[in-house]
Formats: structure tokens, sequence, C-alpha cells
């Protein structure tokens, strides 16, 4: 993969080349800037002053040309619309057919007019990013503050276009009207959109809505996969994707991630009681619980780094190791040892493939349905939570067959190992190994290299202006500083090679979301892991009531999703939603308190609630966040952003499961609250972190 700068002129519109934003000189003035401040030649000051300066200039270069060529396209239009009217008065099949290809050319050269701005603001947000990493400031908090907020705002006609809705709304109700070469007397006001809308109009639609960041139900569930698509849009021209893939194949590696998602959470509402049975305290499910999360950090490595190989021997491998674990699990009761128990749960943590499933959908799947894929792949997960405690909720038998105990306590263990016996003849007999195309750059990729460290960002023009050495040799997206030289300083992108390496490559607004992704997991895992044991103690209820919660929780999931997804990311920017949906976490987190008086079933369940859909919102709106933020160095290779997130999210887990074992042992009538202090704590940090880096969200 080229680097950005050689990509971006790849991609411009040759005649409009000069419009553009001059990412070269701004690059080259970076560098500049750096030596000059270095050397004393300059203050801070001045170079800030003269890089806005540089950049309000570019921007207007831009603005300019936009409504020059809305202009143009609204005259086009207007007189397309004098020949519509006359052939109101005589249609003429002929000329309705000839008038509605003039339409549909007007709406080529409008796509071509959104994938100008579309790249021009992708230039400007990673200049802008350039310029905080490689000086350690917060300049992009200043520009945007002083600029996006402005009356007179130039940057949110490039960010925010809405001249061009008028343009759209234009074509589309003509097109509408023209349709199947016949003149329709029913604008598009008076009818929904059909599926048969003309093509030309759904590819604008779907360019203004990635121009707006405007979203629906399956781009905003596809986003929490944190599937990483490429940086720059393609041209119209290019996207047809004759990229093959295997239905099959990608139905079991969803299949994988709704069984692994249900034998995580299959054994929540009876964890409890089966360490008792075993002689330990009720408490000591955190540990039973968290022990797959603890070996997860540990698999989600090695299952990444082997998918750059292949996939069928991992999720062959996931399910074997899966099933030893399941059965492990279920021979520690007649086996009377918490140690097997703890073994089983570690076993089924070294087999989650869900690093093997995410990379799937990413390398094999065709960029059309991607999004798709990426929504049933968090579809798959949302439902195996839902499931996984309804299904122990039905589990409620006792009975031996030999010496083998079958109760609420061990059949979630032989339940879940005879779904993977199904599963494992399934995948040996369907999945179909993709075939891996020959990269020329892997010798480069594999290459060890000394990326950039970031220096924290820190406030106002008091700050040092300058990174370290290190920082000089490489900037975020892995290519090296112009030394005069034509393309000579672009380099290819290289995918980190080392976790270490990759979190080098982590901004600070980057290092906030993966803080918040890891406070909203945490808070989730406290909530679910210990319900059990909260629930038992302050209301008695049984394994069933415990599941059934639980159930209906996993169930919000999608519904949430749904109307946030379609609407609220619609009304709203995604900064927004995160900081609101960071603060009802807080709000649901403050509700679960037991202070004073009797600990009651609303307070609970309305407390949990609250907590639960709010974090469900904010792993959405987050990840959106992330995946914008983060360097496109993190889309590829082992260690990439999915990993990064996966890692963050399970290391959260495992602090909370371990924190519910260590407050039990100060007891049970203390747990509730002493779990929720580190939850609140690691809350206020999150809030306080996001409202600091809030700008840099833009």
């Amino acid at each position: 993969m080229v680097a950005f700068g050689k990509k971006l002129k790849e991609r411009q519109i040759q005649e409009w080349q000069r419009y553009y934003i001059n990412y070269k000189l701004m690059k080259k003035k970076v560098k500049q800037y750096a030596q000059q401040i270095e050397v004393g030649a300059q203050d801070r000051r001045h170079v800030l002053m003269e890089f806005s300066r540089m950049l309000d200039n570019q921007i207007e270069k831009i603005v300019l040309f936009i409504l020059e060529q809305q202009g143009q396209l609204a005259s086009r239009i207007a007189k397309l619309n004098e020949q519509h009217e006359a052939l109101l008065q005589q249609p003429e099949t002929s000329q309705i057919a000839q008038l509605r290809e003039a339409f549909r050319e007007a709406g080529q050269d409008l796509l071509r007019l959104l994938f100008f701005v579309e790249m021009n603001a992708i230039g400007l947000r990673k200049i802008l990013k350039k310029f905080d990493k490689r000086f350690g400031f917060r300049f992009t908090d200043y520009y945007v503050t002083t600029r996006a907020n402005h009356p007179y705002s130039q940057l949110q006609q490039v960010f925010k276009q809405v001249g061009i809705g008028a343009v759209v709304g234009a074509l589309s109700r003509n097109l509408s009207d023209l349709q199947d070469c016949h003149v329709s007397y029913l604008s598009i006001y008076d009818q929904p959109a059909l599926p048969s809308q003309d093509p030309v109009i759904e590819s604008i639609k779907a360019a203004v809505d990635r121009l707006n960041h405007s979203t629906n139900f399956l781009r905003f569930l596809g986003q929490h996969a944190l599937i990483m698509q490429d940086e720059l849009p393609t041209p119209v021209e290019d996207q047809i994707d004759d990229e093959s893939y295997h239905f099959m194949s990608l139905l079991l590696n969803l299949a994988n991630t709704f069984l692994y998602m249900v034998n995580t959470y299959i054994v929540v509402p009876t964890a409890d009681d089966y360490s008792l049975s075993l002689g330990a305290a009720a408490t000591v499910c955190g540990v039973v619980i968290g022990s797959m999360a603890v070996a997860q950090v540990v698999s989600s490595l090695y299952f990444s780094a082997w998918s750059n190989k292949s996939y069928f021997r991992p999720l062959i491998f996931s399910s074997i190791i899966l099933l030893l674990g399941n059965i492990l699990y279920a021979l520690a009761y007649d086996l009377n040892s918490i140690a097997v128990l703890i073994t089983g749960r570690l076993f089924c943590g070294l087999g989650s493939a869900r690093a093997v499933n995410r990379r799937y959908i990413s390398d094999c799947v065709p960029l059309k349905i991607r999004m798709q894929a990426s929504a049933a792949f968090v579809s798959a997960s949302a439902l195996g939570i839902a499931c996984g405690p309804a299904l122990a909720g039905l589990l409620q038998t006792n009975f031996k067959i030999y010496k083998l105990t079958f109760n609420e306590e061990t059949l979630p263990g032989w339940v879940m190992a005879l779904l993977w016996i199904f599963y494992l003849v399934w995948l040996w007999i369907s999945f179909k190994e993709p075939a891996r195309k020959t990269e020329v750059t892997n010798v480069q990729q594999e290459a060890s290299t000394r990326p950039a460290e970031n220096d924290a960002l820190e406030n106002g023009l008091a700050q040092p202006l300058l990174l370290n050495s290190e920082d000089k040799q490489q900037d975020e997206d892995g290519d090296q500083e112009c030394d005069g030289s034509e393309e000579a300083s672009e380099e290819s992108h290289r995918p980190a090679a080392s976790i270490a390496s990759a979190y080098r490559l982590l901004t600070p607004s980057v290092k906030v979301q993966l803080l918040t992704y890891f406070m909203l997991k945490y808070a989730m895992e406290i909530l679910l892991a210990e319900s059990s044991v909260v629930t038992t103690y302050y209301f008695n209820w049984s394994t069933s009531t415990v599941a059934i919660f639980l159930a209906c929780l996993g169930l919000t999931v999608l519904p949430v999703n749904i109307v946030v997804g379609s609407y609220i990311s619609n009304m709203f920017e995604d900064r927004q939603i995160l900081l609101a949906s960071e603060i009802m976490v807080g709000i649901g987190i403050f509700l679960s308190f037991h202070v004073l008086g009797p600990y009651t079933v609303p307070q609970y369940v309305c407390s949990a609630l609250i907590a639960f859909v709010s974090a469900e919102v904010l792993e959405g709106v987050n990840l959106s966040l992330l995946s914008r933020v983060m360097s496109s160095r993190l889309a590829r290779g082992t260690y990439n952003g999915g990993l990064l997130s996966t890692e963050a999210g399970t290391i959260a887990r495992v602090v909370a499961d371990s924190t519910i074992t260590l407050a039990g042992y100060l007891g049970t009538n203390r747990l509730l609250n002493i779990t929720l202090i580190p939850a609140l704590f690691i809350w206020i940090a999150s809030i306080v972190a996001t409202c600091y880096t809030y700008n840099s969200l833009y």
C-alpha cells in the first residue's frame, strides 16, 4: 500500500489537479518549520500563525472551486429542467430517454465533485494530524475551534457540504420523474425512495453520507467490528469489485463468532453456584469467568499472526481447544476440582478466534458487501451475548450417566462441547481456504523499522514545539519527510511489527478512545459477571431469573443500534454522542451504588439497563471514531487496530473479573460498592481525557 501523499496524487482528477490541497507542499513546510525552530530561526507563535494562514489559503482555494462547480451544475440542471417541463406537455419516449441520460451525466459529474471534496477533507485531516504529531502541539484543537465554529467558516464547507443537498435533490426528483422512460406525476416527495431508484442517485447519496458521516443501521453496526477501510475513497469508475469469495466460509466465521460469545456468557448465571459446589467462595466466579479473558489476551496475538498464513487451520485448532476446554469445565464437578474448572475456561480462552473472524472479513469479503458482513459479525456477537445466559436458564435438570453428572452447573460445558463437535464437522466439510495474493511488499513490511514515538500532547503555546529525534525520522503514516525529491519522499506504509511499535503509532486521541473502550468494557463486565452473586444476595433470585435478566440485557443490543445508527447518528456528531453516552454510563454507575436504605430490584434493574445500553451506544460510536483517527498503518498486518481494541477490551474484562474475586474477600455485602468504585474512577479519567481531546475528534 503506497504512502498517503502518492496515493492522493494518483487518485486526483487530472483536470482539477491544481485545486486539490497541496499535501506535499504542506508536508514539506512542516519539516522546514521543524528545522527553523531547532536552529532558532523561527519562534513557535510565528510558525503557528503562518501555518494557519497557509491552511486558510488552501481551504479557500478548494471552497471557491467547489462553489464554482456547484454553480455550473446548477445552471446545467436548470436548462435540463426547462426541457423536462416542455416534455410534460408533449411526452416523447426518445426525448425522455435522452433527457434521462443527460441528467445521469450531470449526476456523474456531481459524483466527481463529491469525490474531490472527500479527498480534500481527508487530506486536511491528515496534515492537521501530521502537524500535531511532529510538534507535539494541539494545533488541530486551536484550528478547528477558531475556524469550524465561525459564522463564515470555510472549513465547514469542506467537511459539512450543505449546498450540495439542493443539487442532489434536483437530480433525484428529475430522474425519479423520468423513471423507465416515461414522465411520472408523482415526485420523490409523494412517495418513499424505491429500491429501483437510479444507481447514479444511490451512488451520490452514499458519497454525501460518507462526506457528512451520515450513517444507517448496517453501517453503524458494522463499525463495531473496527474492520478498517481504505483511507481514501475509491474513484467511481474503479469501484467494480471482481474479487470472488466463498459465502459458506464467511458463514462459518460468523458461526464461530456466535458460538464463542455463547460459550463466554453461558456460564455467567451458574458460575457462583459451581464455585460453591467445589468448596470455593461464590465470588471466585470472577476468576472462573475472567480466566477465559486472560487466555484471550494471548490467543488474540497468535491467532492474528496465524491468520497471515491460513484461516482454516486456526479455526480447526480453535474448535478443538474449545471442545477440550468445555469437556474439562464439565468434568470439574465430578473431579471436585476448582483447578480443572479454571483450566477448562483457560482452554476456552485460548480458542478465541475472533481475530481470525475479523481478519477474514477484512481480507476476503468483497468491498461492496464488507459493511454488511461487518454488521453480521457484530450481530452474531450480540446474539451470542443474549443466547448464552438464556440457554443456561433452560438447562435446569439433574441426572447421572455412569459417573458423569449432568446438572445446571455442568450442562453448559457438555452442551457447548456438543455444539463445537458439530461446528468442527461442518468446518471440515464446508470451509474453503481463500487463495492468497502474492504481495510484492512483504519483505518491506517485515523489515525492521524504527517507528515514530508519540509525545503526549500538551496545552498552550508554552509547551515545547519539537519532538525528539526519532520523531523527525518518521511520521504517523510511515513515510519519511521530504528531502527535496519528488516521489522519493513517499514510501510504502508498513504495518506495525510488534505491539510496542503499534502502541507508538497511537496519537493521544487514539489513546483516549482506547481508554474509553477499556472503561465501557470494564463497566459491562462488572455488571454481567457479578450479577448472579449480587442478585442472589440482595433479591434471592434463582438461576433462571438471572438468566432471563441477562438475556433481556443482551437483546437490547440490536434495537438500540437500530435507533442510534438510523436516527441519532444522523442528528448529532459522533463526538457529541460519545460524550453524551459516556455521561449516561456514569449515571448508570452512580445509580448502582447501595448507599442508604434497602437495595431494591427497580434500582438495580434501571441502573443496569442505563449502564448497559449506554455502554453499547458508546462502543459503536467509540469504534467509529477510532477507525477515523487511527493511523492507516494499523489497518493491516498482525498488530492491527482491531487487535489493539480487542486487547484493550479483553484486559478490561480481566481486571474487572479479578476485582470481583478480590472484593469477595471483604464480604458479599460489600461486593457491589467496592467493584463499582474502580469503575467510577476509570469513568472520571475517561470523561476528562475525552474533554481534553474533544476537538481532535473532528
